[in-house]
């Protein structure tokens, strides 16, 4: 219930990315004895929320979140950035996982910029994620990853803008509308981080999240809550404004925004004075 709310509360225009982490996260938590960890895998352009969906749900399994000891965030470009030292890297993140499954078997995984990861590195950790019981004495079968990639985003945006084309709702979108083609073409995406990945060829990732192409009634949301979290008042005049300021695409449409919600925290700051 407390995340269903934080969700509700905090994450704008992406239904499907809610509904899935909520019945997956659910599904998941109450059962005694899962046969594998979770994994989710978020694909999306910048700014729809994939960092802050995932950051809410560490804090749902550890309060403290990005913070806890028991909450582990990977960044492509910071810690796996040389092509040559891949062997290297694989070894690490094996010995890294394992040590803290070890001493946390709830514990969180998160791998962000998985469309800037060396194709392969991340099949080192295939053998936690898959149906043992134990690997080397350890069970990973309590531990949650997550993924998160911008590969497979231009997909999404063109799914939605065919639905936004042919009269349907927003709203309408389905998990079985993206899924299959958002899976299929990570898979043969060499900048996706998951290109050939025996992650997907086993089917060992749960979920292909799809996050949405925010429009202009989803970047007012952000902006309103930002405002109200700096203890503002909200003033429309000034949500209008940051929301004139952003970009928006196709270029004769202009229906959804480029950046997300990614820049709205900037654009305020020029308007503090007011």
């Amino acid at each position: 219930a407390a995340l269903k709310m934080q969700l509700n509360a905090k994450l704008f225009g992406q239904h499907l990315a809610k509904d899935v982490v909520l019945k997956a996260v659910m599904g998941f938590s109450s059962n005694p004895s899962p046969k594998k960890p979770l994994a989710l895998s978020l694909h999306g352009w910048a700014g729809t929320g994939k960092n802050f969906l995932s950051q809410i749900l560490a804090e749902h399994v550890h309060p403290a979140g990005l913070r806890s000891k028991f909450v582990h965030l990977f960044l492509a470009t910071l810690h796996f950035p040389h092509d040559n030292q891949v062997e290297a890297y694989k070894e690490q993140l094996q010995n890294w996982i394992r040590g803290n499954v070890s001493a946390c078997p709830h514990s969180v995984f998160i791998f962000d910029e998985m469309d800037k990861m060396h194709p392969g590195l991340i099949d080192a950790i295939k053998p936690f994620l898959d149906y043992y019981e134990q690997v080397d004495g350890v069970s990973y079968r309590k531990a949650i990853f997550i993924f998160l990639s911008n590969a497979g985003g231009d997909l999404i945006n063109k799914a939605a803008l065919d639905f936004w084309t042919s009269g349907k709702r927003r709203e309408e979108i389905q998990l079985k509308d993206l899924e299959p083609m958002l899976s299929v073409g990570v898979f043969n995406n060499k900048n996706s981080g998951l290109w050939h990945s025996s992650l997907i060829d086993r089917n060992l990732i749960d979920y292909f999240v799809p996050f949405l192409p925010l429009e202009h009634k989803h970047v007012k949301m952000c902006i309103r809550a930002e405002m109200i979290a700096r203890g503002y008042t909200v003033d429309e005049e000034i949500v209008q404004a940051v929301a004139d300021e952003m970009t928006f695409f196709p270029k004769e449409e202009k229906i959804y925004s480029d950046k997300g919600c990614k820049t709205v925290q900037a654009k305020l700051d020029i308007h503090e004075d007011i």
